[in-house]
């Protein structure tokens, strides 16, 4: 049974981080989440799909039994992994539209081929039970191109504009109006570069050579507005990670690289703040000054409202 998630108090600092899948809180920002639950910030995972289209990525998980009850095993995976980072986790509850091929219709019911409007509206409520100041989830594209990812995009945002809309989904709590929305800037070209090259100085091999030569011509990234220094959060974020079993084999991708060499060249979890209502981060983000704190801005406030009650 889940549990409400308005069981904290109130004037707390909250943070909502919304997913397509589980295992993607553990790829994206996980460091992040992890920093902050440690902290005290009551942070909230919210996963749009059960993954049950997903792949099983690591052959030692390959087995007729895991894929034959996937949807279960998927569940299971992000249990642990919300206990190893310390959060609370939320699925709303929609199905995973799987990677179609081109030209490949979506499958019928699923996360992608819902109206935003209608698959924003659980978010919403959501939103409005917990009462985050800061948002995170994908930006436009949604860090690369799996239709449950840009469509977690399109229905944060929608679901961010409802939640604080008192004329939308009555009797849905009461609005709320959160303060900050960000996008994730992980697993960069910048990124995989930094540590290729720190890599090759070193003599360590580095599988990442092959990747970058091979990197799309895409557009610009979005600008860097926000670093979180988190690398002593990297153990708890691998063995997030690791919790996924079917999606993340050791010693491959990701789990691959030198973690001493990503501390040293990368130490931070990168964002953009896309939108604020806090005038001085927003003026900082349009100078090109960069924050170090999700909550920069806030933290003022939300104590006054603790302290006051």
């Amino acid at each position: 049974m889940e549990v409400p998630v308005s069981t904290r108090h109130p004037d707390a600092l909250r943070l909502l981080s919304v997913h397509a899948h589980p295992d993607d809180e553990s790829s994206k920002g996980a460091a992040t989440l992890a920093r902050y639950a440690a902290e005290g910030v009551d942070v909230l995972v919210a996963t749009c799909t059960g993954g049950e289209r997903g792949s099983v990525l690591n052959p030692a998980m390959d087995r007729p039994e895991v894929r034959a009850d996937i949807a279960r095993v998927r569940r299971e995976e992000m249990a642990a992994a919300r206990e190893i980072l310390g959060v609370r986790q939320r699925f709303l509850g929609f199905v995973d539209s799987g990677m179609p091929g081109p030209g490949e219709p979506l499958p019928e019911g699923c996360f992608a081929a819902r109206p935003v409007e209608l698959a924003a509206a659980p978010l919403a409520a959501l939103i409005r039970e917990f009462r985050p100041q800061v948002v995170v989830t994908y930006d436009e594209t949604g860090g690369y191109p799996h239709p449950d990812h840009v469509m977690t995009h399109q229905v944060t945002v929608a679901a961010v504009e409802a939640a604080a809309d008192p004329q939308r989904h009555p009797g849905q709590g009461e609005p709320w109006q959160g303060s900050k929305l960000y996008y994730h800037l992980a697993l960069s070209r910048a990124w995989f570069q930094a540590l290729h090259t720190a890599m090759t100085e070193r003599g360590v091999p580095s599988g990442m050579g092959e990747l970058l030569a091979g990197w799309p011509d895409t557009p610009p990234a979005l600008a860097t507005t926000t670093r979180i220094a988190c690398a002593e959060q990297f153990a708890v974020r691998d063995a997030a990670m690791l919790a996924h079993a079917t999606q993340v084999q050791p010693g491959v991708a990701f789990m691959a690289h030198p973690r001493d060499i990503e501390r040293e060249v990368w130490p931070t979890e990168d964002y953009h703040l896309a939108r604020s209502l806090v005038p001085e981060a927003g003026a900082a983000a349009a100078a090109g000054g960069i924050e170090t704190d999700l909550f920069a801005g806030l933290r003022a406030e939300v104590e006054g409202e603790v302290g006051a009650g």
